[in-house]
């Protein structure tokens, strides 16, 4: 059991458990609060690695000089012998470092960090929920059990994070996970600067690399080649946009995963009719860099969190189109710096990509508003302080 007396402590100690060290939303989040909390907080930083085919994000925290404790155990796939495994070595790191919060990040490091924290008794026990696997990914008797898992879990949880407003609405109402009253809304923070300044700084020399004419239209989708990113649908959506569309049009697929070779196969398709428009970059470290190169960033997937490609994306004053998903309404103006089309509408999907590519200045009107809108909203300043806020108040509440 772990003892606190607040007046003798120097620093509150936070130790931070994430699924695995992937490019994706949760690690950003994860290494901003790491290392912008302040000298008031001591944090100790552990996860897992990368799945296979997916790129490996380390450098992202050795730019913000956070080194983290890797626990090669915690995988994303259910293993009851790497489960058991990780969830000792969390306790053991648990009765170690004598945290006063423990903090997790997505679902496995949701599940074992907070069952660990709770078994050693850990004053205030949070978990933020960067997406959630209550529909598109499992069938309904997988979906159901993970749904009663999450529930005894938020029990055991002090307080609840969610990503957006909407998510909100998921967890308390849509899926009962725990009560509102329980579910602290703080949105994610970026560095999002680079993403706005090198707009400027590299648009020619990436669409050089890339052999983009100045007149032809460049459209990015980033993110994991997975199943629930549902990138058949997108490519779906670019043979009609390059079937009817009067500009010169490259389409670019950026990231790696399990859905790599269909993919490819797709793409190949495609490219046998409209002269190798497709490019798969696999994984980009610099993506502000590439992003600079691009007119139109898209996004297809089934389910999502908030996803962090469309927040850079208006950084850099890239107009953006998505499928209704996740959180995306908090984060996109609609009609102002993107589009927000319903999951599977196909047709309404193709208008608004190709309205886009056909209307250079209604394209260029767009990509204005993008900076103005994200550039505080979704800074890492603002999910410090925010994040800052809501420790001290449960920390306050415990202490009475």
């Amino acid at each position: 059991m772990i003892k606190i007396s607040y007046k003798r402590l120097k620093k509150i100690k936070v130790l931070r458990i994430i699924n695995r060290f992937n490019i994706g939303g949760p690690t950003y989040n994860a290494t901003f609060l790491t290392a912008f909390l302040g000298d008031e907080y001591e944090t100790m930083l552990v996860g897992g690695l990368p799945e296979k085919g997916e790129s490996d994000s380390l450098f992202i925290l050795d730019k913000y000089n956070v080194k983290p404790v890797l626990i090669e155990e915690l995988v994303r796939e259910p293993n009851f012998k790497s489960d058991r495994a990780a969830y000792k070595r969390l306790k053991q790191i648990i009765c170690d470092f004598q945290p006063d919060i423990v903090h997790t990040h997505a679902s496995k490091a949701g599940a074992l960090g907070r069952k660990a924290a709770y078994s050693c008794k850990v004053p205030i026990i949070l978990h933020t929920f960067h997406g959630h696997v209550f529909h598109s990914y499992f069938g309904k008797v997988k979906t159901t059990l993970f749904k009663m898992i999450e529930r005894n879990l938020a029990r055991k949880s002090t307080g609840v994070i969610a990503i957006s407003d909407l998510q909100k609405k998921e967890l308390s109402e849509d899926h009962a996970i725990c009560k509102p009253e329980k579910i602290r809304v703080v949105n994610l923070g970026f560095d999002l600067v680079p993403f706005h300044d090198k707009r400027e700084m590299f648009r020619e020399e990436v669409r050089s690399e890339y052999d983009l004419d100045k007149d032809e239209v460049a459209i990015g989708i980033v993110g994991r080649l997975a199943p629930i990113k549902n990138h058949m649908f997108f490519l779906d959506a670019m043979e009609e946009v390059l079937k009817k569309s009067t500009k010169k049009v490259k389409i670019f697929i950026v990231g790696d995963g399990s859905e790599k070779e269909i993919i490819q196969k797709r793409a190949a398709k495609i490219n046998s009719l409209y002269s190798d428009s497709i490019v798969m970059t696999s994984w980009i470290k610099d993506i502000g860099k590439f992003n600079s190169g691009m007119d139109i960033i898209c996004l297809s997937s089934n389910n999502e969190g908030t996803p962090v490609s469309l927040i850079e994306a208006q950084a850099g004053n890239i107009p953006v189109i998505t499928t209704d998903v996740g959180g995306v309404r908090d984060i996109i103006k609609v009609g102002e710096t993107g589009y927000v089309i319903p999951v599977g509408n196909l047709t309404e999907y193709v208008e608004r990509v190709l309205n886009l590519v056909e209307d250079e200045k209604k394209r260029l009107k767009m990509s204005q508003n993008g900076w103005n809108f994200v550039r505080d909203k979704f800074h890492y300043d603002t999910l410090v302080k925010n994040m800052d806020q809501y420790y001290r108040e449960l920390l306050k509440r415990k202490k009475k």
